[in-house]
């Protein structure tokens, strides 16, 4: 995503610094809600170009550089590698037909644009928490931002931090300018998924999203940073005509895409998650490096691990029952990817000694 450069107003210059270093600046305290409205609406004036979104956490989280990070789910960790990132995403997309599975089942509104959308299986997908997502969670209000910084917080202070994003033009707002895409959830989710209402809630990820990048620092939302403020969880933060919003409301336990999405975390967590399964996806990503560079050697068109396979066994360099073996390796991946509620550990278990096998041949003859 492009790097902004906020307008510091004059009264916090000397606090903040250098504008361009913004994410490793301390962050501004503020004692009051109404302090706290007011400060960054001298933040908003001053930043006419962007349209403010808000995110009230319990830290702030920082790199070892001493940088607030704020990644999407799906790409955190200091040494993410390219195999455990190809992992996420094909829990994510497993995830993402259940979802569109149950949707049609039971006949939800808008389970045909949902089948359609992919940023709309990743929004409910990420603010459920089912699963990682490559979008982060904002809201356009102050108000639910304090709130979460300061839900179940032990420590005596909070984050609200604010960021800059391009003006919406429709529920789905793309800017590839920006490189940003953003979501609003009240638009796109059920009228049955009632958490995104009460919790003003929008996301946003990068354009283009994908499990292949340059720099990961391009996919921070510290890219994004107006202002990061420090508030106070206890004593007169809220003052007069002002509270906290209770976690009831913030997570209504009446919700029916809630208990939907239950079912499917409990899939992901049991079934995708599990240890075997992960051991399965990282032998299956070594084996399908090894057909597709062998095959491809001398070559500069691109192959399919089916089209890597195939040339393999024509060339004689695999034999008919490996060619075999490793097809139905792949067939089974597809199915834990694709229809994951068709999958037990128990599948997960004989496959993963096929698979192990099937390496170890692999690498003796390649």
């Amino acid at each position: 995503m492009r790097n902004i450069v906020p307008v510091i107003p004059e009264a916090f210059q000397s606090h903040v610094g250098d504008p361009s270093k913004l994410s490793a600046s301390k962050a501004l305290r503020v004692e009051t809600f109404r302090e706290l409205v007011e400060t960054t609406a001298k933040f908003a004036y001053h930043n006419k170009d962007h349209l403010l979104f808000y995110r009230g956490q319990r830290q702030d989280h920082l790199n070892k550089a001493g940088t607030s990070t704020f990644y999407p789910t799906i790409y955190r960790g200091d040494y993410l590698q390219h195999r455990e990132l190809r992992h996420r995403f094909d829990i994510l997309q497993g995830s993402a037909k259940a979802l569109i599975d149950l949707f049609e089942f039971r006949g939800i509104d808008g389970h045909r644009d949902l089948k359609r959308r992919k940023l709309i299986q990743w929004s409910i997908l990420q603010h459920y928490e089912v699963c990682d997502t490559p979008l982060l969670d904002f809201t356009h209000s102050l108000r639910v931002a304090c709130s979460f910084a300061q839900l179940k917080n032990s420590s005596d202070k909070a984050y609200v931090f604010v960021f800059g994003f391009p003006y919406l033009t429709n529920r789905i707002s793309l800017n590839s300018e920006h490189d940003l895409v953003n979501v609003r959830l009240l638009s796109i989710c059920p009228p049955e998924a009632l958490r995104p209402h009460f919790q003003e809630g929008y996301l946003a990820g990068t354009d283009e999203i994908t499990d292949n990048y340059d720099r990961k620092t391009e996919l921070d939302f510290n890219n994004r940073l107006i202002v990061k403020f420090e508030i106070p969880t206890k004593g007169t933060f809220w003052g007069r005509g002002f509270h906290q919003i209770p976690e009831s409301s913030l997570y209504p336990k009446s919700d029916p895409i809630k208990t939907l999405c239950e079912e499917i975390r409990d899939i992901a967590s049991r079934e995708l998650k599990s240890g075997d399964l992960g051991d399965f996806l990282k032998l299956w990503a070594e084996i399908e490096g090894l057909v597709t560079t062998h095959a491809r050697e001398g070559q500069r068109r691109y192959l399919s691990f089916r089209q890597a396979l195939s040339d393999l066994n024509k060339q004689g360099r695999i034999n008919k029952d490996l060619y075999y073996q490793l097809d139905q390796i792949r067939s089974f991946r597809n199915k834990v990817v694709h229809h994951p509620s068709e999958v037990d550990s128990g599948m997960i278990a004989k496959f993963l000694f096929t698979i192990e096998q099937s390496l170890e041949t692999l690498k003796r003859i390649l």
